[in-house]
């Protein structure tokens, strides 16, 4: 078994959602489940077809975005995995639910706008998702006026209320 790290190209900081999933419907499903949770919605998904013609499936609604959803599932090429990238002003947090609850989804493996890194295991003409790295190591511990940031933050945003 060999394995590899696999680094997501994102050269805009874009939001990105790495999943497992079960079936070829996952693409048109989950298509389906992005533009209902947020009318409006940029993205664009590949899907790493896991056996058939082993084909990676696209879809979306920006070709820019498709096709980097595409290269960068092309590069992870772990079977069932899908892609989902996020355009400008779009985040996890308001289509998690919906991707989640689509039948196919099996798990999330990464919901973030960070550096984000595959780590992939590969034998003979398999390869799957072992976990991943997102973001950078800590740098301490949040004192009491970082606690107050962090919630005055999430207020302003409009996620908690007072």
């Amino acid at each position: 078994m060999e394995l590899q790290v696999v680094r997501i190209e994102n050269p805009d900081n874009l939001n990105v959602i790495l999943g497992q999933s079960h079936f070829i419907k996952t693409v048109e499903d989950l298509h389906e489940a992005l533009v209902t949770a947020v009318p409006g919605i940029q993205f664009g998904l590949a899907f790493c077809e896991a056996s058939g013609k082993r084909l990676i499936r696209k879809s979306g609604t920006s070709a820019e975005l498709v096709e980097l959803a595409a290269r960068n599932a092309q590069a992870i090429g772990a079977g069932h995995s899908f892609l989902i990238v996020l355009g400008e002003g779009f985040f996890p947090i308001n289509v998690l639910h919906a991707v989640r609850a689509t039948p196919e989804v099996v798990r999330i493996f990464a919901a973030t706008a960070n550096p984000l890194s595959v780590i992939v295991a590969e034998q003979d003409d398999q390869r799957g998702i072992l976990g991943v790295l997102d973001g950078y190591k800590p740098l301490g511990v949040e004192t009491e006026e970082d606690v107050q940031w962090r919630k005055d933050i999430l207020r302003r945003f409009g996620y908690k209320l007072g």
